[in-house]
């Protein structure tokens, strides 16, 4: 059974919109960790666009789960991220023009800083993972930086509108999981995740984390946070 990951950007993204203080992301963690959330991860972003850094200080004091921080591999954040300690980094791409993250990091491109950054973390005692597309050769140069946990992107999954597509998909994601698993990674999967098309994912056997946010967030609007946690979580629970 997977563990569930809450990501609370988009509480964030709503108060941004008219800058002002609510609604809080630091209440949201809250009623995702009373839903049921096994983890509750936020991405401190170079632009600042949703999470600020009161929010993520803030949340390392509160939050009683693991908490995942996604950064780039950019300097300022990584220096944030090493004087927080979060339980889990999660390195990912940025391009500021995008609307949100659009894919894995190319760790075969920016092998040596990667690596640089990885055994940063490794020696600050925070567990480094990495977020990349299911291909097999991101996969290895993973293994290479000295990662034991990476993130694939679903978001191709997650977009597919065929059946033939998404078979093809799914197939893609599962075999990068058991790719990955014989080089001993853990696996976690994100990115475009619904209560819709999860349980597939979920059934993957090995997949030990699932990191979800705007459809959960979507769903709170109408139903409350902390319900539309527990309904994740029971679809997620194997």
């Amino acid at each position: 059974m997977p563990h569930l990951g809450v990501n609370i950007d988009h509480v964030a993204t709503v108060r941004e919109a008219r800058k002002t203080i609510e609604p809080d992301p630091v209440w949201a963690a809250m009623l995702a960790e009373l839903g049921g959330a096994d983890g509750i991860t936020l991405h401190l972003r170079e632009d600042r666009r949703h999470i600020q850094d009161r929010d993520l200080r803030v949340m390392r004091e509160t939050v009683q789960v693991k908490m995942n921080l996604e950064i780039a591999i950019a300097e300022p954040v990584v220096q944030i991220a090493l004087e927080t300690k979060p339980h889990q980094i999660s390195l990912v791409p940025e391009k500021r023009e995008e609307v949100t993250t659009e894919g894995g990091l190319d760790v075969l491109g920016n092998k040596d800083r990667i690596a640089e950054v990885v055994d940063r973390f490794k020696n600050a005692g925070i567990e480094p993972s990495l977020f990349i597309d299911p291909d097999l050769a991101q996969i290895e140069a993973a293994v290479n930086v000295g990662v034991g946990a990476i993130e694939l992107h679903t978001g191709q999954y997650a977009e597919a509108k065929t059946p033939g597509e998404i078979e093809n998909e799914f197939d893609t994601l599962l075999e990068a999981a058991n790719y990955a698993q014989q080089k001993n990674l853990l696996v976690h999967m994100g990115h475009g995740l619904t209560y819709r098309n999860v349980r597939r994912i979920a059934e993957i056997e090995g997949v030990q984390e699932l990191n979800i946010g705007h459809s959960i967030v979507a769903r709170a609007i109408m139903v409350g946070f902390e319900k539309a946690v527990r309904e994740m979580k029971e679809l997620v629970t194997i």
